[in-house]
């Protein structure tokens, strides 16, 4: 999409020749002082404090910003940005650090989704670069002998959940388009790390500390737990001359280096020897591998449009669909925690979510209904649903108004692990990227200094229900449905205000979801609305964050239909917001990120 395209629709109405009721313009400042002349940075946040939450303050600057999970990252973004690099050049740079400091989210190993805005030529660009299936998987891939689903925890361990990694061919796909600075100076704040060493963390001690699974392989137990047998001190500087080595070769020979050659012939051999659940991935199935560029998925919101990633990815349509459902709401006049609030948005999150599970698959392989899913009409009609009361599990709409009738599923299992980065740059090009190995520790192979993900869990265990084929089982050459929901935010000339996303499985679309009706009718700066309570709803229970004032909203949303679940909600959004007195950035306070710039 180019931003001619986005004025004239916006001039228009929608993409539908329908123009959202008016209402008021994006936030123009905050009650906060207005930033100094010269810029301002957040500092590296304090060590995690018991609660789990490490509170952050809005990070203020006048020429770009980057949000990422973790400080080495933000800092190596940054200097990037310093340099004269674009916003990818410092998202890739930001990737690299975070697949070494907080291994346990994301890596060369795994994959991701990245929304890229130019502003010199307008393209709002899409970049998949989702781990696909290998030759070898089937249906059936994760059935037990009796025909029956496989243990979650069972089938994401060894070789047969990996799929082919995405994350290298993506990178050097957008930076082919976009990037200034030279490919191999992007990796060298990586490589000085892992060769020089970083130190352990809180949050990555007790996460490798809390997993039984990092011990499953010898060479992964060696790197997580070293010679004494015990989890990482937290302070422990932790070298990895491997994943240096790994590194380096991409930065002087492309992303050739790791899908051919050495480096792909050591993964296949991790992945077909597993001493539990060997694969069978190939030297060939790495080397025809391809990153793909998409079409967004946008769509009005008031008066703005906002885009998000198409499938394989299902966050786009879901996120897209929520604030369609809330539309004919006037968000704006509810208190962001009330249970008025909640109500409305869980119960379009649980009519999105019935689509979702329905409809959503990689779309080389399913003719997924994406203009029709997010059509105002149609979502309209939807919205009709929602009432005072709570609904019951509801079923899959019938977005073409065919008849045809959709297999109404579970969500499946999902990992909680995952990573976010946001950037703007000084030109305002920006970058919104959420990559992942899926669960935490992925498969808990490790190779070559690198973990390999699990991804292939992300496939619906159960090729059939109902007598339909299932839109997201596994097949051949397949990339698995993923809820990663990396956003971007256009006013009504077009330009960029927004970006963010978050990791959390497939909680990210609620996480997001809430994020921008909190920004956008709230009226919240990116860093109150991050720390928003989280609450989703999946198509199931209303889930309400533990720990948080939320708890108390349990009685009154039970007399209202629903059924609660209190649970730890451990988002990850992080939120770079450009406003006309300079740019604004969040972290999650859940997560040890930090929002930086100049």
């Amino acid at each position: 999409m180019r931003y001619a395209a986005i004025v004239v629709l916006l001039a228009v109405g929608s993409l539908h020749g329908c123009m959202p009721p008016p209402q008021p313009s994006p936030r123009v400042d905050t009650a906060s002082p207005q930033p100094p002349a010269t810029a301002t940075t957040t500092a590296a946040p304090p060590p995690e404090a018991s609660s789990g939450l490490m509170p952050k303050t809005l990070a203020r600057a006048q020429r770009h910003m980057v949000a990422a999970a973790h400080p080495l990252a933000a800092e190596a973004a940054r200097d990037m940005l310093r340099a004269g690099g674009s916003a990818v050049d410092a998202a890739i740079a930001g990737q690299l650090v975070l697949g070494l400091v907080e291994p346990q989210s994301s890596g060369l190993g795994g994959g991701g989704f990245m929304l890229h805005f130019d502003v010199a030529s307008g393209a709002v660009d899409a970049y998949d670069g989702r781990e696909t299936a290998p030759a070898s998987a089937t249906p059936d891939m994760f059935l037990g002998p009796s025909g029956t689903p496989r243990p979650f925890r069972d089938a994401r361990l060894g070789g047969l959940s990996v799929g082919i990694p995405g994350l290298v061919r993506m990178l050097e796909m957008a930076h082919r388009a976009h990037g200034r600075l030279p490919w191999a100076e992007l990796f060298r704040p990586a490589i000085e790390l892992a060769e020089h060493g970083f130190p352990v963390g809180p949050r990555l001690h007790r996460l490798i500390a809390g997993d039984a699974d990092l011990k499953a392989f010898p060479t992964t137990a060696s790197y997580f737990h070293g010679p004494t047998g015990r989890p990482l001190a937290v302070g422990t500087l932790r070298r990895n001359p491997s994943r240096a080595d790994t590194m380096r070769r991409i930065a002087d020979n492309g992303a050739d280096a790791f899908y051919k050659g050495t480096v792909a012939a050591d993964i296949v051999d991790s992945i077909v020897t597993a001493s539990r659940n060997p694969g069978g991935m190939t030297m060939g199935d790495l080397a025809d591998y391809r990153a793909v560029r998409r079409e967004p998925v946008c769509t009005f919101y008031r008066v703005w449009l906002v885009c998000g990633m198409p499938p394989p990815s299902s966050g786009g349509i879901a996120v897209a669909q929520i604030l369609g459902l809330v539309q004919g709401f006037d968000m704006g006049l509810l208190r962001p925690n009330s249970v008025e609030a909640i109500h409305r948005i869980a119960e379009a999150s649980r009519l999105a979510f019935a689509d979702r599970n329905a409809y959503v698959a990689d779309p080389d392989f399913v003719d997924v209904p994406t203009a029709a899913l997010v059509d105002p009409a149609y979502l309209a009609r939807r919205a009709r649903l929602i009432d005072r009361q709570a609904m019951e599990a509801v079923e899959p709409g019938d977005p073409r108004g065919q008849g045809a009738r959709a297999p109404m599923l579970e969500d499946e299992v999902e990992g909680v692990s995952t990573t976010h980065l946001s950037v703007i740059d000084a030109d305002g090009n920006a970058v919104s990227m959420t990559t992942s190995i899926e669960s935490a520790f992925g498969s808990r192979l490790m190779v070559r200094g690198f973990l390999l993900n699990n991804q292939l869990t992300d496939f619906s265990f159960r090729p059939e229900r109902d007598g339909l084929a299932v839109a997201n089982r596994a097949e051949s050459g397949k990339r698995p449905r993923s809820s990663m929901a990396p956003t971007l935010v256009f006013d009504a000339d077009g330009r960029v205000v927004l970006a963010g996303g978050s990791p959390g499985g497939s909680r990210i679309i609620g996480y997001v979801a809430h994020t921008l009706i909190g920004a956008l009718d709230w009226n919240l700066d990116p860093q109150t609305a991050i720390d928003l309570p989280r609450f989703v709803n999946r198509n199931g229970p209303t889930e309400l964050e533990a720990g948080t004032s939320l708890e108390a909203s349990a009685p009154r949303l039970e007399r209202r239909g629903h059924k609660v679940r209190v649970a730890p909600m451990t988002s990850g959004l992080h939120v770079v917001v450009k406003t006309p007195a300079g740019l604004e950035g969040g972290a999650d306070p859940r997560r040890e990120g930090v929002a930086l710039g100049d």
